[in-house]
């Protein structure tokens, strides 16, 4: 390891890291090591914006911001941080140990590509290092170069919440990049849109950034064509294209039945599957992905908020005479075969409803929660979880439908 500032008679310094103390982050160091072994130093906060400016500072690759909770008081210097070492086209890790969400937020803002907890989960700095490396001319997550005389007609797949924390967006983001794994082929197959412009956070889960673009083109909708379409997107991973909530927050009506059909379509126009995260609320364009969709899956708990919020979509819709039928009820943490009690439980709450429990996932546990603070599916971070397992099946089959659609047209 390079101490102090990197000195001119060393190797080239591709990275540093920037902290109080390193000393306080011996994890760091060990990784650090075993991902570059000497070419890299260690920088305080007051010698990383001179450092920037030196002819040492230009061979740059990425930089790894550590902070901890005494850090917090210096968030603004640390801002400025990232600022300039994005100015300069450096990469930057942030590495936060007993952070509150508000400042992780706020440098995450400021431009951070990658974030870490410490203390460091294993591998995981080397992989954040390969993803900024993957990434295009290692200069972002560039969306795809979008050809106007697409014409794919792609499988629509919203999912919708029925009450907080029942797993929409896991399993919007899981199916998607499940989808996504079993597709073939460089062309763009799959697209997930977070339609939750308040509270979104598939752009959390899967570790993306939240790109201006985005609000520009939800602001300017009669603009929206497909190299602006493009422009929004974010690649994930080269397989998955995203496009995230805003970065700021939106009213649910800021949008009209008629720009979410177009961003639908136009989303359906260059890719073979459009999954789509649905905020829990109903607004004025609901009915619209209802009706566009090819599947529709509403995800419930087992429990009563759960069955009386069913209940109360299912009378809205019959009686607006909107298509029920096409929702597909999924029941989150599913009681185990072996669970008797659950398992009545669960036909008890299918015959009072007079609804069809079409799917149910297992409880992934505690991994879950991980994979979404990592940001990464579950396939990455846990492969052998039984709810990436059940997603994977469903995946399997609707690629698998979708395959034979095509070609039997």
């Amino acid at each position: 390891m390079s101490s102090g500032l990197p000195q001119p008679e060393t190797s080239s310094i591709t990275a540093c890291t920037i902290s109080r103390d390193v000393q306080n982050f011996d994890l760091l160091i060990e990784d650090m090591e075993t991902a570059l072994g000497e070419a890299w130093g260690d920088l305080t906060f007051d010698e990383a914006l001179p450092f920037f400016t030196q002819e040492d500072g230009q061979s740059l690759e990425f930089v790894a911001l550590a902070m901890d909770c005494d850090d917090e008081d210096e968030l603004s210097r640390m801002e400025e941080i990232i600022q300039a070492a994005k100015a300069k086209n450096i990469k930057v890790i942030l590495i936060a140990e007993d952070v509150t969400p508000a400042s992780l937020h706020s440098l995450l803002r400021k431009g951070a590509d990658e974030f870490i907890p410490y203390p460091l989960p294993e591998h995981e700095l080397q992989s954040a290092i390969e993803r900024l490396k993957n990434a295009p001319a290692f200069a972002g997550h560039a969306g795809p170069a979008l050809q106007s005389e697409n014409q794919r007609e792609g499988a629509v797949i919203a999912c919708h919440g029925l009450a907080g924390g029942v797993g929409s967006t896991t399993l919007a983001v899981n199916l998607a990049w499940e989808i996504a794994e079993r597709c073939e082929g460089d062309t763009p197959s799959v697209c997930l849109i977070d339609l939750d412009l308040q509270f979104g956070s598939v752009s959390t889960y899967l570790d993306l950034p939240r790109r201006e673009a985005v609000t520009e083109l939800l602001g300017d909708m009669d603009s929206l064509d497909d190299e602006i379409f493009g422009q929004a997107l974010v690649t994930f991973e080269n397989k998955l294209q995203v496009f995230t909530a805003p970065a700021e927050m939106l009213p649910l009506d800021f949008l009209t039945p008629e720009d979410v059909s177009k961003i639908i379509q136009m989303a359906r126009k260059h890719f073979d599957f459009v999954v789509i995260d649905l905020p829990k609320t109903l607004v004025q364009w609901s009915d619209t992905v209802l009706t566009t969709a090819h599947l529709y899956f509403a995800l419930i708990d087992l429990d009563l908020r759960s069955a009386q919020n069913a209940l109360r979509i299912k009378r809205l819709l019959q009686g607006e005479d909107l298509p029920f039928d096409k929702l597909r009820f999924a029941l989150n943490r599913a009681p185990k075969f072996t669970d008797l009690g659950g398992k009545s439980r669960v036909k008890r709450l299918s015959e009072s409803l007079e609804i069809s429990i079409d799917i149910q996932l297992p409880d992934g546990g505690k991994p879950v929660m991980q994979s979404c603070d990592h940001g990464q599916p579950l396939a990455l971070s846990a492969p052998k979880n039984p709810l990436r397992k059940e997603i994977g099946k469903l995946a399997q089959s609707l690629h698998e439908l979708g395959r034979n659609e095509a070609a039997a047209a």
